[in-house]
Parts: structure tokens; sequence; C-alpha cells
């Protein structure tokens, strides 16, 4: 498929210079392997890696002051997003809007493996449990 959504020659490189940073180290253990706050590398977005093998096992629920894009790459979820229940399996997205509580929990079987975008150049979180 080809694309051509803009014009290369509209766009002004800015002068950052590439960048490069580790997000997670697979030998550790716990569900929060990692994460990589956007100030790092120049940009406006925070990346996390969660993990876990255990059914009915996620994050407690807690909100930020910025949209968070969730990508499940392995297994199934069920988000809880303010009043709302999503189901979603691996090779889908979620969006938890900014200042709307959120969780979510692996619903098994298996492992759940999810990472986790915050549109922020940094990682704030408050918990609500």
């Amino acid at each position: 498929m080809s694309r051509r959504d803009f014009d290369p020659a509209t766009v002004t490189p800015d002068g950052r210079p590439p960048a490069k940073a580790k997000l997670f180290d697979g030998s550790v253990p716990g569900p929060y392997r990692g994460s990589v706050n956007g100030e790092v590398l120049g940009t406006g977005i925070t990346v996390l890696t969660y993990g876990n093998d255990e059914p009915g096992i996620g994050p407690v629920l807690h909100v930020h002051p910025y949209d968070e894009v969730f990508v499940i790459q392995q297994g199934r979820a069920r988000f809880f997003v303010g009043d709302e229940v999503i189901d979603a399996e691996a090779g889908e997205t979620v969006l938890g809007p900014a200042g709307v509580p959120h969780r979510f929990v692996n619903l098994g079987p298996g492992r759940l493996q999810t990472v986790d975008i915050h549109l922020s150049p940094r990682w704030i979180q408050t918990n609500l449990e």
C-alpha cells in the first residue's frame, strides 16, 4: 500500500537528534518492567510496558491528566474506563481519556502484555485505590 499523507517538503526538521532508550529488561520480574519518559527521547509521549500471567490481576484504579492509549500485544484484558467496561485482545487498542479513572485486569487464559502510551513527556498518575 502506497501512502502519501503529506508533502515532505512542508515539514522542517526541528533539530532534535535521533534518540534511544531501554524500555524494559525482560529478566526483571513483576508486571511493570520499565518505562521511558518522553523527556529522555525529546518527545511528548511516555511509554510503559505492563504484563502479568494471572487472570483477574491488573493495575489499581488510577487517573492521569492526559490521554493514555493501551496496545494489547498478547492476551485479553477487561478495561474499566469511567462507567464503561471494554474487553480487548491482542492487536486491539483502548483509549483512557484524560481525567477519566481507569484500570484493567488480565482476562486469561495466559499472559497479558501491553504497551501503554502516555501522551505526556512524563508519567503522571494518581492512584484512587
